[in-house]
């Protein structure tokens, strides 16, 4: 017997019918024995629809009564769900994220978990009753509902699968595991068996969206095993967890030291949706990097890649850094704000670029990734703005009309093409 957290997303639960078909995959888990919890999203554009309620109710998504709005597309696919398991013979009940209780901080929207008190939802479920849970939700410490921010449930299942030392966590997606990059562009991606943790956190908060990033995060600190997997499988086809034949399907989330056959690079990521600013001419004095940062974090904008190119008379400094590109005006009107600190020349504003990274544990370990991609970039004629790197990530920027071709180039160059 395995205690598993089994986690479905919006695309799985669209409608009753692929509620249906989750029921299925679950009855599996629990015709083994297995002790399972749940966790399902809103049906595939509900809480779109809910957020437009609240937008034409001219309402705002930081207080309690959004998330008591929000919050309800969850309720109602758990309580569908462990209503069909129940006309399966699958004893079920549902649970909403007060009920565990799943505890939060009052960041209404977008709150952080603080603790989950997991005694009464393992008891029910050691007694022979799958619990199906509403996800994205806790309680806050006003005794409000309290929503996690989009991307929530996955973060709920892995917190869920950490408090009840679950075996593992799968979560149950649209595609079938994790791919070497997006196949959409490259044909010849394929999809890897097992991924590290670090890893899949660089791929997730790097732009492939199979996982969410906190999720990633929470999963790697408390060391639970995930899971990706497609929820459109034939259920009866998959083997439930303990047979020790489940690995063969999807793709694992686990610590390093589980992948004997380490790649220097397992992946190529990209995102579309960043912004890049560049301050021309600003005195190159010391504290004027804190004078631009400083007051962008306290307007809570992420800066990701940073570049300074000083002149040749050491006087002056051209800043680019790169934001996400729904703050670039927010970022662009902070910046203009500080126009009296900083002294800069003018500002430029660019968002026809992409941020494009290649990712692997490997790489620690072996000397010329870079330049092998700096050098293939070049060759295909793809110029390079900006370049962060980490111990096993190299990002780089390039003109988005560029993507596929780098892409491609440098999946085939690191070995990555299926034969």
């Amino acid at each position: 017997m395995a205690v598993l957290v089994m986690k479905f997303g919006g695309t799985s639960v669209a409608d009753v019918e692929h509620i249906k078909n989750v029921a299925q995959h679950v009855k599996r888990e629990a015709d083994a024995g297995n002790h399972c919890a749940v966790v399902v999203s809103a049906m595939a554009g509900r809480t779109n629809q809910l957020v437009s309620y609240v937008n034409e109710a001219g309402g705002d998504n930081v207080c309690a009564e959004y998330d008591a709005i929000v919050s309800s597309g969850e309720q109602v696919t758990a309580g569908l769900l462990a209503m069909i398991l129940n006309t399966m013979g699958i004893k079920a009940r549902s649970w909403q994220g007060w009920q565990i209780p799943l505890r939060t901080n009052e960041a209404h929207g977008k709150a952080r978990i603080v603790d989950i008190d997991a005694d009464n939802l393992l008891k029910s479920m050691t007694g022979g009753t799958v619990a199906v849970i509403a996800g994205f939700q806790g309680l806050a410490s006003d005794g409000r509902i309290a929503t996690l921010g989009r991307g929530g449930s996955d973060t709920s299942a892995v917190a869920i699968a950490a408090a009840l030392k679950a075996d593992r966590c799968d979560i149950y997606t649209d595609v079938d595991g994790v791919y070497t990059t997006d196949p959409r562009i490259t044909p010849k991606a394929h999809k890897l068996d097992k991924i590290s943790y670090e890893e899949m956190l660089e791929m997730a908060s790097q732009g492939a969206k199979v996982l969410q990033t906190r999720s990633v995060e929470i999963a790697m600190k408390h060391k639970v095993r995930l899971s990706v997997r497609s929820s459109f499988d034939d259920p009866l086809s998959c083997p439930p967890a303990g047979t020790g034949d489940e690995n063969r399907v999807g793709t694992l989330v686990c610590d390093e030291e589980e992948i004997v056959e380490k790649h220097i690079v397992n992946g190529i990521a990209y995102t579309k949706d960043e912004a890049k600013i560049t301050l021309v001419r600003v005195a190159d004095k010391p504290g004027i990097a804190a004078a631009v940062f400083v007051p962008l974090a306290k307007a809570n904008i992420n800066v990701d890649m940073i570049v300074q190119n000083i002149s040749d008379d050491g006087k002056f400094t051209d800043m680019t850094f790169t934001v996400q590109d729904v703050d670039m005006e927010r970022t662009l009107e902070v910046i203009e704000q500080q126009r009296g600190t900083i002294d800069f020349e003018e500002v430029r504003a660019a968002t026809n670029i992409v941020k494009l990274s290649v990712i692997g544990v490997g790489m620690s370990s072996h000397a010329g990734v870079a330049g092998d991609m700096f050098a293939a970039l070049a060759e295909k004629g793809v110029n390079i703005l900006a370049i962060s790197t980490s111990e096993i990530k190299i990002s780089v920027l390039i003109d988005a009309d560029y993507t596929e071709l780098a892409v491609r180039t440098l999946h085939t160059l690191y070995g990555l093409d299926k034969d």
